[in-house]
């Protein structure tokens, strides 16, 4: 008798800016996914908010588009709620593979619905994503764990324009520029700014506060004049996480902004390097940060972390400070997670597999746990 598939409903799009970035990484899942092992079903969210499945999900797939006769769609919602009642049935899904990222994705929202619904997902947990996704929950963490991390200031949207003058001061006063502003829950680099001076300082928080009613300014790692070097690592695992060997990003840009990731091609592409240039020391600590880093944020499943290294001085090691962790990073085949992963002998299709099988086990692992008296 063949053992019956498992069903694994694969999410996409989202209310987020990062709504293209996430068809790309859903398109490419769903070329390699192995259809002998699943039965694959397509669901997706709107830029509005709305639920899709089936030719409606397919369509928002291929062409980024909704059909003007589409209305909202409660299929979605049901067949997650179907998830919880009938375990396993044709109706209902075995497992979610959220492939969501930024905001109402990544930062814990949808995980608080799959939760509710009672279905295994892929990726982090409520906790382990809201932390992931906010940069300045995220840094008190790091540094609770004794990580280190480059100095920075948090301000409130309010706060900023209620009195721009007095946040240029409060921010002058503890940071040296350059400086980078960024929206504390946002990814891709949507909404970041490097800055040089106070002029250039303004119009950056506005931008950030236009994407985030929280702000986090940091300060550039290793002063004026350097460009430190843009280090990852790849995680994956639950309570016994691994990391990937380190991979260096080499922008095109002044830093890694969106245009860089995601938009120049050709001879103004950024350049990945994988294996990064490392001494076996260096290697061993970034590597053994990134587990830190994950265990620090609660994170399950998979995560990229993300390193900025200073050139060492006379006399001193290279400054290594964490940068930042993400919970659901790009996952197209070209993308820097399952490249890193790819170079640490486990392909693209593997790492699929591996996902579905983790989240499975968390969610197994969750049954252990009394929810009453």
């Amino acid at each position: 008798m063949a053992r019956k598939k498992l069903r694994v409903g694969v999410l996409f799009g989202g209310r987020s800016g990062e709504h293209e970035v996430s068809l790309r990484s859903a398109r490419s899942i769903l070329e390699a996914i192995d259809r002998k092992k699943y039965d694959v079903v397509e669901l997706g969210i709107t830029k509005e908010g709305r639920w899709l499945t089936g030719g409606s999900a397919g369509r928002l797939l291929a062409t980024g588009q909704q059909a003007r006769d589409e209305n909202s769609g409660g299929e979605a919602g049901i067949t997650l709620a179907a998830a919880a009642t009938e375990p396993g049935a044709r109706t209902g899904l075995d497992v979610v593979f959220p492939v969501l990222h930024g905001t109402f994705g990544e930062d814990g929202t949808i995980q608080g619905l799959f939760e509710l619904a009672d279905v295994a997902y892929v990726g982090s947990g409520v906790l382990g994503s809201a932390a992931g996704m906010d940069k300045d929950a995220m840094k008190r963490l790091f540094v609770a764990a004794g990580l280190p991390v480059t100095p920075h200031v948090t301000m409130l949207r309010s706060e900023w324009k209620a009195d721009a003058k007095r946040g240029t001061k409060a921010i002058e006063k503890a940071l040296r520029y350059p400086l980078f502003v960024k929206p504390a829950n946002l990814g891709s680099s949507v909404g970041i700014s490097k800055v040089h001076d106070r002029k250039e300082l303004g119009p950056a928080m506005d931008l950030a506060a236009s994407f985030d009613r929280k702000i986090i300014v940091e300060q550039g790692v290793g002063g004026p004049g350097v460009k430190p070097r843009e280090l990852e690592v790849a995680v994956l695992g639950n309570d016994a996480p691994e990391a990937s060997v380190v991979g260096e990003i080499v922008p095109a840009k002044e830093f890694y902004d969106y245009e860089a990731k995601y938009e120049l091609s050709g001879p103004d592409e950024s350049v990945s390097m994988i294996p990064a240039k490392l001494t076996k020391a260096e290697e061993k600590k970034i590597r053994a940060m990134a587990i830190e880093a994950f265990r620090a944020c609660d994170c399950a499943g998979l995560a990229r972390v993300d390193f900025l290294m200073a050139p060492a001085k006379k006399g001193k090691p290279s400054e290594i400070v964490l940068n930042e962790i993400n919970t659901m990073p790009g996952f197209t085949s070209i993308s820097m997670y399952p490249k890193l992963w790819a170079a640490s002998g486990l392909k693209y299709s593997k790492l699929i597999d591996r996902l579905i099988e983790l989240g499975m086990e968390r969610h197994r692992e969750k049954l252990e746990t009394s929810f009453s008296r």
